[in-house]
């Protein structure tokens, strides 16, 4: 089998990879002004920078929303379309390794993907992700980049902003710890500083998440979470979910190629279906 290239395409960020013989090679992401843009070059720049000729590739395949804009293969090469939620759980399966498992992609905003063996159903989701994080920042810190404010949050203090149980009570509450969250924002103020409010906003975005997706677990023997998606590479990720995971008895897991699981999932739906 030749290469198999398995492209996300957001409407402003593409993310690309190729598989060969079950191995993903050198994943990488573009940005453009637009996703037509965004994917003939991140394609471009993808094959010329592994030195992959058109000929070794057998299949192209598209999933996320701005692959609706695409109507006809990519450069003459047979171009099929997965499913957004299957390439979801894919992914994820194939990268952490787990069969059963509640998938969170943590997109512009977050979807729900049930996965359980060949089973693969969207459950839900919640408009808050990166959109949200991106618009907030905007209106309150003046800047949308999230890499400038996860640097800011490094150096605030959650505290400042949020309302903890142990402000509001003197003793710890049945299953509720004293430095767990009450209120998110509860305890902020109109001086707070830049940095306190960098880190509000990021602390609100993944709880929201990692609760939506708790949630989603009840009444189910599921009790592993794959995070996938862009705002995995936050370091906030690292404080957030394993105190949750103490909390609701949960294991989240981040694989390696946590913001490339779309696109490797996308290139898996054409691999499987093959080897049937």
């Amino acid at each position: 089998m030749g290469i198999v290239i398995g492209i996300d395409v957001g409407i402003s960020t593409t993310k690309i990879v190729g598989i060969r013989d079950m191995i993903v090679l050198s994943p990488m992401r573009i940005t453009a002004a637009d996703p037509v843009t965004s994917l003939y070059g991140a394609f471009g720049k993808y094959i010329y920078e592994n030195h992959i000729e058109l000929k070794d590739i057998e299949q192209v395949m598209l999933t996320g929303v701005g692959s609706a804009y695409i109507d006809k293969p990519l450069y003459g090469l047979p171009t099929q379309k997965s499913e957004e939620f299957v390439a979801d759980g894919l992914g994820a399966r194939f990268e952490s390794g787990i069969d059963k498992a509640i998938v969170v992609s943590m997109g512009t905003g977050t979807s729900l993907v049930l996965c359980k063996g060949d089973e693969i159903r969207h459950i839900g989701g919640i408009g808050m992700g990166g959109g949200t994080l991106a618009g907030l920042s905007r209106v309150i810190l003046q800047t949308s980049d999230i890499k400038q404010v996860s640097a800011l949050a490094m150096h605030g203090d959650i505290s400042k902003v949020n309302l903890s149980i142990g402000d509001i009570s003197a003793h710890a509450l049945p299953g509720l710890p004293m430095d767990v969250t009450a209120s998110l924002f509860g305890k902020a103020q109109t001086d707070a500083a830049k940095e306190d409010i960098a880190v509000g906003l990021i602390h609100m975005v993944l709880q929201t998440i990692g609760s939506a997706a708790v949630l989603s677990a009840l009444n189910t023997d599921i009790r592993e979470l794959v995070l996938i998606g862009n705002l995995t590479l936050l370091p906030q990720c690292r404080d957030v979910f394993p105190i949750m995971e103490k909390l609701y008895q949960v294991h989240f897991n981040i694989p390696k190629y946590s913001q490339f699981c779309t696109a490797i999932g996308a290139a898996l739906d054409y691999i499987y279906k093959i080897e049937g």
